[in-house]
This record gives C-alpha cells, structure tokens and sequence, in this order.
C-alpha cells in the first residue's frame, strides 16, 4: 500500500479592522458582513479538497493566517477547526499556529483557542515604539502589546511567536534597539524580524515615492539586521532562518515546511498551493470566491476521480492558476529556500531527490560564491555565510540565471 505523504495546511483569513499602510496582502476591511457566508465557503473548500485528496490526508501542520484571524468572531475560528479535523488526519500533537493582534483576544478567547488545540500564538506587533506604531497604522501601543504577550503566556501558551519589523521611515538604531530590549525582556519562544520592503501600490510606498516620508535608509536596515544578530545570539536565540530566530525546540515547524519545498495545501482566497510538482493559487476577491463556491453543485460524496492531479486541482471552482514545475525549478527553488535555513542544503537529500547533486548541475555558480565568501560547502551541505545571508537575495537569484 503505497504511503501517503503529510502536508502542511495553510487557512487564510482575509479580514481586518483596518489595513496597515505597508500591507500588500490579499486582505480587505470593511466588509465583516462577508464572515458568515465566508466561514461556510472557507469550509467547504476544505472539505472538497478532503474529498480530492487521499483518504486519511494526514496533515502535519496548520497555519491560520491573513489578514487577522483573531479578528474572526469565536464561533467562526471553532467551526473551521473542526471543518478542518472532521476532513484531515491530524494529530493533536501538530503544531497549530494562529495570527492574532493585540487588542483581538482576552483570557476567555485564549482558553477556547487552547481548547480547539491551537497551540501556536503569532503576534503582529512590529515595533515597541508608540511613535513608529502609528506611522504603521497600528492600533495599538507598546504597552497594550507587551499585555497582549503576558495575557497570551497566562492563559497557557507555551509557544509564542512576537513579529517585529526594522528598516522603517524614521526609524534609527536606538529605536531598534529599544524595541529588541523589551521583546527581550518578555523572551518569547520565538521571533520574527522582518525588514520593510516597499511593495508596489501599497500607500506606504506612495508617500514614499512622493517624498511624504522619507526613503528608508538600506545601509541603516543592514546594521539593524547585524546588531540583531549580535543581540538575539547573546540572549540564546538560535537564528535558524534568515529572518527568524528560536529558543532551543521553538521552531516554526509550519514555515520549515515551505523552506524545505515540502508540499502544502492553502484554502480560502489568494492562498498559494504546492502538490504533486503543481503550484496554484485561489482567486483573490473575497466576494467572487464565495460566489464560485456557492455556485459548485458537486456533491462532496461523489467527487470524480479525475485521471490527472492536475485536473483534479482544476475542478476546485475557486482555483486561479496552475503551473507545473519541472525538475530545473524545482532544484532552484529547492536551494533557494533551504539556502535560508542555518543547515542549509543536505547534499545526499538534494542527491536522492534529484538524482544528482548540487555541483554536478550548479558547480561553476557554487564555485564562484564561495570565492565570494556567500556560501560554505562541505562534505554534507551547502550553507550560506554570515555575509551571505545579509546578501541572500542576491545568492539566491543566481540559482535562478539558467533559466534567463
């Protein structure tokens, strides 16, 4: 009987009170009047996808994301867990991460979220700095994010994730500095720390271009970068991804997943999907996804069993694009982004995939980055430099060149 491999799940959640100037996700405020009939579109998408995938799918991992999932009333949140244990296998010891603001939940909504077996909590905080939180669009303060950490670790988790943001307009190293004192002083499990970057159309970036705000400073986000190297080291953090850091056990296992080109389920709109060698994603409007859902009439019961996986995505109504990715892409995305985790690439995995190892398809590039001192190879991997990782982008776009 042939195995059948775990995936991750990732639930999108595309609702928000109000949209940060620097967001350019598929999330939307102002039309709460969508949950209900969102929550039951959102669920029936997952159960057509437990009637398309194998029988006893086990899912490793689940990500609820968005947008604000903690912005979701108590009962919607419920209802899609239990859509998604009476589709999937998953066992109650997988990792079940939720993204909240502070300011969404109390004690009573924290225990019903333990109850439902999340035992994830990410928090977007981005800055412990009142100034630069309004400039972000933030709605709440230093203050009520440090009692959102305290209320969160309280009420029984154990693993807290905090997100935090550097490389911002007006801010300096001191800031910085500041805002890593008190996440350090809370030592959460886990720490994202993420550099702005400037996407189009969002308005942010406009009061950019138009010289509103100034131009975020490169050279000023590379020391920030550098000096929270040095700090997170100090305090016993383990870098273990370009932009993330652990205590010891704290891994974000879900992210390791796509960092590992593992395969991965998204649901709801604009979620991204990778089965089978196919990369997909959902159409994006929140309004026009209901609608499509609504508008399928296959009973779940009797699915067709389509000769070709991707036939079988395509008969998923809110499915956007599909693309096949051959075995070249596969390789380079393979590098690119385990490249981004400490361990790098494992050689004999890359060989056992691929048939192949990464010299024998990539050997004058690896060559010349490590002349360049970005990339470190040895008898079991490949790991980028202290240098590289500052330069990652860069690395990892040359993976890329073959293709050009």
């Amino acid at each position: 009987m042939k195995q059948i491999k775990p995936i991750s799940l990732y639930v999108h959640i595309p609702f928000c009170e109000t949209k940060c100037p620097y967001c350019d996700f598929n999330t939307y405020s102002g039309i709460e009047s969508l949950i209900p009939t969102y929550i039951d579109a959102l669920e029936y998408e997952i159960r057509l996808w437990g009637s398309i995938l194998p029988i006893g799918q086990e899912v490793k991992t689940v990500f609820v994301g968005g947008g604000t999932p903690s912005y979701l009333p108590e009962d919607k949140l419920i209802s899609v867990m239990e859509a998604i244990r009476d589709t999937f296998s998953v066992d109650p010891s997988v990792e079940i991460t939720m993204e909240a603001n502070p300011g969404d939940f109390d004690s009573l909504k924290l225990e019903s979220y333990l109850s439902e077996g999340i035992n994830r909590i990410s928090i977007g905080v981005q800055s412990f700095d009142d100034d630069l939180l309004k400039q972000l669009g933030r709605k709440h303060s230093s203050i009520e994010a440090q009692d959102a950490y305290q209320a969160a670790s309280e009420a029984g988790f154990e693993n807290i994730s905090l997100d935090l943001m550097y490389g911002l307009p007006f801010q300096n190293i001191e800031h910085w500095e500041q805002t890593l004192d008190v996440a350090l002083s809370l030592m959460p499990s886990h720490m994202s720390l993420y550099c702005l970057t400037l996407e189009g159309g969002t308005p942010m970036e406009r009061q950019v271009r138009l010289g509103t705000i100034p131009t975020p400073d490169a050279d000023l986000a590379a020391d920030m970068y550098l000096r929270s190297l040095e700090r997170m080291s100090s305090a016993g953090y383990r870098n273990y991804e370009i932009s993330n850091w652990c205590l010891p056990g704290f891994e974000s296992r879900h992210n390791i997943a796509y960092w590992e080109n593992k395969s991965y389920l998204g649901v709801g709109p604009g979620a991204h999907s990778y089965l089978s060698g196919f990369r997909f994603n959902n159409l994006n409007s929140p309004r026009i996804y209901i609608s499509k859902i609504d508008e399928h009439s296959t009973n779940l019961s009797e699915v067709k069993q389509y000769e070709t996986m991707k036939n079988k995505i395509k008969s998923v109504p809110v499915v956007d694009n599909v693309e096949h990715i051959d075995k070249q892409m596969q390789m380079a995305e393979t590098l690119m982004m385990g490249l981004r985790l400490d361990y790098g690439i494992s050689l004999e995995e890359f060989n056992r995939s691929f048939h192949g190892y990464p010299s024998d398809f990539y050997g004058d590039t690896i060559a010349e980055l490590e002349g360049l001192g970005l990339l470190i190879r040895s008898e079991k991997s490949l790991v980028l430099t202290a240098k590289g990782k500052r330069f990652g982008n860069q690395v990892f776009s040359r993976f890329f060149d073959i293709f050009e």
